[in-house]
Formats: C-alpha cells, sequence, structure tokens
C-alpha cells in the first residue's frame, strides 16, 4: 500500500508539473488563394491545443490584429479587430463587441496591469481609453498630432506610463494617456514596440524603414541599434523571457533575425522556411528556445532552438497577425 500511494503522489505530482502555464493563441487570416466575394476559410482566433493543432475559436473573422487578456481573470480576452473591441469571457468561446459602428480598424489593445478594469485600444485616428471594462470609451491623445497609432504598451512597472508606435514616432505618456509627448531620438512610421521581460527600463521600437531602436531610460529617448541597417520592413520583436540576452526581430526581407548578445549582434534563423516574408514571431514563456514564426501565406514554423532549425506547423495559406502566451485560468 506504501508503493501504491507514492506511485499515486508521484502521477499526480508528474501531471501538475507538465501542465502547461500559458497558452497560445493567435490572430490570422487564411488569405492564400482567397477570391473577394467567396466564403472565407477559417479565420479569426486560434488556440494551440495538446494535440499540436490548432483549434478556431469563436466566429470566423477576416482580421485580428492583437490580444490582451485581464490580469485578473485569463478566461476574459481583448481582441483589437477590424470592426471594433470585441471581449470574451470564456476563452474565446463566445464573443461581445465593446465599440460602436464609429470605432473601426483597431491595430492593437492593452489592458492595464495595474488597473485591469482599464483598456486601450490603438486606433487610425488616435487612442481611446475605457476605465470600466469596455463599457465606455474616450479618446486618450492629446498631443499626438497625427493620430494614426499602430501600437500600444503599458509600462509594468511603473503606473500611469504608456508608450505608443505612431507615424511620427515613439510618444510617451505618464498620466495614463491624459497627456501625450513625442520621444527623443525615433524616427516615423513606428511597428512595434515591447519592454524587456528582464530589465523593466529596457525597451525595443520596430519601424517600417528606419530599423530597430532601443531605449534604456523607459522609453524618453531613443537610439537605433546599429546590427540592424535601415530599409526593410519590421513588424515584431520578441524577448526570450528564459534567456536574457536573447530577442528576435521579423520583417518583410531580412526573415527572423537573432540575437543572442542582448542586440549587439543579429543573425538570420531562415534556413528552413519558405519565405523571408514574416510577419510575427514569439518566444514560448515556458519553453526555452521555441520559437513560433507567421511566414507571409505559407504556415506557422515552430522551432526547438531559436531558430536553427524549424518545423511546419499549421495554419496553411495564413497570414498571422501575432502570436499571444495567456496563463491558463486556474479552476
Amino acid at each position: 500500500m506504501f508503493w501504491l500511494n507514492c506511485l499515486r503522489i508521484f502521477a499526480v505530482t508528474t501531471l501538475t508539473l507538465s501542465a502547461e502555464p500559458h497558452r497560445l493563441f493567435l490572430c490570422g487570416a487564411a488569405s492564400k488563394g482567397y477570391v473577394v466575394g467567396a466564403q472565407l476559410p477559417p479565420s479569426g482566433l486560434f488556440t494551440l491545443t495538446a494535440r499540436e493543432t490548432w483549434d478556431h475559436l469563436g466566429y470566423n473573422h477576416p482580421f485580428l490584429s492583437s490580444l490582451d487578456y485581464d490580469r485578473r481573470d485569463p478566461r476574459v480576452l481583448y481582441l483589437a479587430a477590424g470592426n471594433g473591441c470585441i471581449r470574451s469571457a470564456d476563452g474565446g468561446r463566445t464573443w461581445r463587441i465593446l465599440t460602436s459602428w464609429k470605432v473601426t480598424e483597431l491595430q492593437d489593445v492593452a489592458v492595464d496591469p495595474h488597473h485591469p478594469e482599464t483598456l486601450f485600444i490603438a486606433l487610425p485616428d488616435g487612442i481611446a481609453v475605457s476605465s470600466d471594462d469596455g463599457r465606455t470609451w474616450n479618446h486618450a491623445d492629446s498631443g499626438i498630432t497625427r493620430k494614426f497609432t499602430k501600437t500600444i504598451r503599458i509600462d509594468r512597472a511603473i503606473k500611469g506610463r504608456l508608450l505608443a508606435g505612431t507615424e511620427l514616432g515613439v510618444f510617451l505618456t505618464t498620466d495614463n494617456g491624459a497627456h501625450w509627448s513625442r520621444a527623443a531620438g525615433t524616427p516615423e512610421m513606428i511597428t512595434a514596440i515591447e519592454q524587456s521581460p528582464h530589465q523593466p527600463s529596457e525597451w525595443l521600437a520596430a519601424t517600417q524603414s528606419s530599423g530597430l531602436y532601443r531605449s534604456l531610460d523607459n522609453g524618453s529617448s531613443w537610439q537605433p541599434v546599429p546590427a540592424i541597417p535601415a530599409g526593410p520592413t519590421l513588424y515584431k520583436i520578441a524577448y526570450d523571457p528564459r534567456q536574457p540576452r536573447r530577442l528576435a526581430v521579423c520583417g518583410w526581407g531580412p526573415g527572423v533575425l537573432v540575437s543572442e548578445d542582448n542586440g549587439r549582434t543579429f543573425t538570420p534563423r531562415n534556413a528552413g522556411l519558405p519565405s523571408t516574408r514574416i510577419w510575427s514571431v514569439a518566444f514560448h514563456p515556458d519553453h526555452p528556445g521555441r520559437l513560433f514564426a507567421g511566414v507571409h501565406e505559407e504556415a506557422v514554423f515552430v522551432s526547438g532552438d531559436a531558430g536553427l532549425h524549424w518545423t511546419r506547423r499549421g495554419m496553411e495559406g495564413s497570414i498571422v497577425q501575432g502570436f499571444f502566451f495567456v496563463p491558463e485560468a486556474r479552476p
């Protein structure tokens, strides 16, 4: 009986340790070969199952650009979509549009980790904020002279501090969006902004044609990263949460670029990929070195060694706007 109990304890412990702490979602659209007017193939929100297949969640949606979640309950998801900000209270099975018909072509959504009832959305005409879980909205972009906003990020370490990527560079607010000012040293048209998971004062910004920029003072000033030349459009930035010196950048032309020395040098990691037109990259927070890439109208590819080798992993013929890791909800 003693040994039987030990085996039972071992089995329960093994199951607990092997459970995935994070759930992977992606926003994608099956665009290859699509003809306007035809029935849209499965598109919208997907999640990776335990069988390593992609489960389509909710209704068919042609354009989802971003996802964030409520830190109080990770089953509550917010989606930035072509037809508004969409909320799901059940992990993506059912959706409800929070914004009016006037709010369209959302570029990004961010939930305030300090005040989870507060949401920000990036729009073609500025930035909007809701302080009541999306029930009401107001513009919060005073100081941003050209309104198109591609991305918005909330400083996880400093309350009230946000960074926005616009067509005139990075803008910064320290009062929850009431007033914005342009950060020093940033070029025009920012496509992505990310905060380092290892050093909160460090940020990276990707651009449409000016390369990669870094800030070491909480986003106040920026300098170009010499290892990434100007020219190609960069789309996404990914820090490896498990390796402090590793990060990846992707774009249209350079493909996947990986640095193992915190951005001092970058190496192309495209061997095994069918194209160097890459929309999105992301490191898995639970598996060291596991890197995902969305190749334009090809598929999702995954690497177990930070891009040295790649394996095709479904979503054939799709454009993947982004990969998003959400903590598993506790029962």
